[in-house]
């Protein structure tokens, strides 16, 4: 799986959000910055993003996913 492919998927289910996508080996990391996590702790945040890859992980596409969600604000800091 591309990492455009992995961005589409995120960027298509949260809203506003923007996303960077690395491979290290096998392990995939992201990182996520959306207005959509203002005010959701940090496991909501994560569920919103595995919720987006659901499909790839549940079929073995992906693994060892490795993520940091944050707000605008958060990422702005």
């Amino acid at each position: 799986m591309q990492p455009d492919e992995i961005k589409s998927l995120i960027e298509g289910q949260i809203p506003d959000s923007t996303v960077e996508v690395a491979f290290e080996g096998s392990h995939l990391m992201v990182t996520v910055v959306s207005s959509a996590f203002e005010g959701l702790s940090r496991l909501k945040k994560q569920q919103l993003v595995y919720a987006a890859l659901g499909e790839k992980i549940a079929d073995g596409t992906l693994h060892a996913v490795q993520m940091q969600t944050l707000t605008p604000e958060e990422a702005s800091r």
